[in-house]
């Protein structure tokens, strides 16, 4: 699969992953309420050529990053980490720059969502979230560049 903005391959990842990374997609499009930026590019009917609209993907994508980093449940945190880093590790590579929200954010930006049955003490700190997540996204861009 080619993820490209205008005549340039962001990403060329096999079609499994790919694949994957669009299911992704659509479930977080769905959680936000809001469209990716992500479709069909120049090869209509090409399901492997996916076109990336650099401005609706820089508001899918800093709103992705918000909610993950304002979360303090675990496991929402664990099951969206891969995928928030590959989202921003492609965002950067399409010279889309993503602030990552450190520990003097606001609590409640991204609309901040914490497990009400785990001890404000034992939550997850938002600098903690978005320390992993600047690191992940930093490996998948080596992955991606490969």
């Amino acid at each position: 699969m080619d993820f490209e903005l205008g005549e340039e391959t962001l990403w060329n990842p096999s079609n499994g992953a790919g694949r994957l990374f669009m299911r992704q997609i659509e479930v977080f499009e769905a959680e936000l309420g809001q469209p990716s930026g992500i479709g069909q590019g120049r090869f209509w009917g090409d399901p492997g050529t996916l076109a990336v609209d650099p401005v609706l993907y820089e508001e899918f994508v800093r709103h992705l990053v918000a909610r993950h980093c304002g979360t303090g449940h675990r496991v929402i945190l664990a099951l969206s980490e891969g995928f928030v880093a590959t989202a921003l590790a492609l965002a950067r590579r399409a010279g889309i720059e993503v602030v990552i929200p450190g520990p003097e954010a606001d609590a409640t930006a991204g609309g901040a969502r914490f497990d009400v049955q785990v001890p404000p003490g034992t939550r997850p700190r938002r600098d903690a979230v978005a320390e992993a997540l600047s690191g992940r996204a930093r490996e998948m861009d080596r992955w991606m560049a490969r």
